[in-house]
Order: structure tokens, then sequence, then C-alpha cells
């Protein structure tokens, strides 16, 4: 488990992503948000990480996390992202899974067009992650304002 290795540095953790998103289609790699007191002290667990199968890859093209994946290509089982508290993607993360749980239309339209995508761009990532960008910034919205209508 993840928490007794973080310890006291952990504030939060939560199931995020696709997997998290109640009847969605979903590639079977469990997404977890780890929110922490410094993000900067997570480097010296990297030993831990690596003994118990988790691949660290740094920030991964995102200021301000850490992130690790588990599992080989074609056999990955977790994706680990870890943020300073109060960093906005935790929030950003955390309200687009409740919002979509909250919404289902919501969830089947972003359902529907991950499955498009993954028909028609093969294992192309980069063209899989852009197809669902703007889709993505839209529920990011519209998560962002039902939180703090919410509140």
């Amino acid at each position: 488990s993840l928490i007794p290795l973080f310890g006291p540095e952990l504030v939060n953790l939560q199931h995020i992503g696709s997997t998290a998103i109640v009847g969605i289609h979903a590639k079977p790699i469990i997404d977890i948000l780890l929110d922490v007191v410094d993000h900067g002290q997570v480097n010296r667990l990297n030993p831990l990480l690596i003994s118990l199968g988790y691949d660290p890859r740094s920030e991964n093209g995102i200021a301000g996390r850490r992130y690790f994946r588990k599992g080989t290509d074609g056999a990955r089982s977790h994706h680990v992202h870890v943020f300073e508290n109060g960093h906005p993607d935790v929030a950003r993360h955390v309200n687009f899974s409740a919002y979509l749980n909250a919404h289902p239309e919501q969830a089947k339209r972003y359902s529907d067009l991950k499955q498009k995508l993954a028909g028609q761009v093969d294992h192309d990532i980069k063209a899989y992650l852009n197809g669902k960008s703007s889709l993505i910034q839209e529920l990011d919205a519209r998560a962002g304002n039902w939180r703090r209508s919410t509140r």
C-alpha cells in the first residue's frame, strides 16, 4: 500500500481517471492521485517505489507533478500522480471524476468519444489524447463550475 510508504507527507489519496467514473469504458489501469505536503520529498521514495514495481517518470510533462507507472506496456496496472497540496491539478482531477459520476449523460459523451478515438487511432497515444483534449477542457470547465455551485 502507498499510504504507509508516504506516511506523514500524505494529505489525501484519491482514485481518479476513467476507472473512477461509473459506467464508462476505460483501460484497466488505476489512476491514483496523491496529495502530499511537499512533492520535493517524493524523490527520496523512488528506491522504495521501484522495489514495489513502480517506474519513476519525474514530472512527465506536467510541472509540479511526480509520476509513476506500475507494470510494463501492455500490462500496466497503475499510474500514480503525486502533487503538492494546493496544486490546481489536484482539484481538477478530483472534480472531473466527481462531475462525471454526478452527470451520467456527460460521462456517456466522454466514454463514447474515447471508444470512437480508440477505434480510429490504433495505438497512437498522442492522436488519442489530442482527440480528447477539447471535450476534456469543456468538461473540466463544467466540473469546476459545478463544484463551486455545490459548496
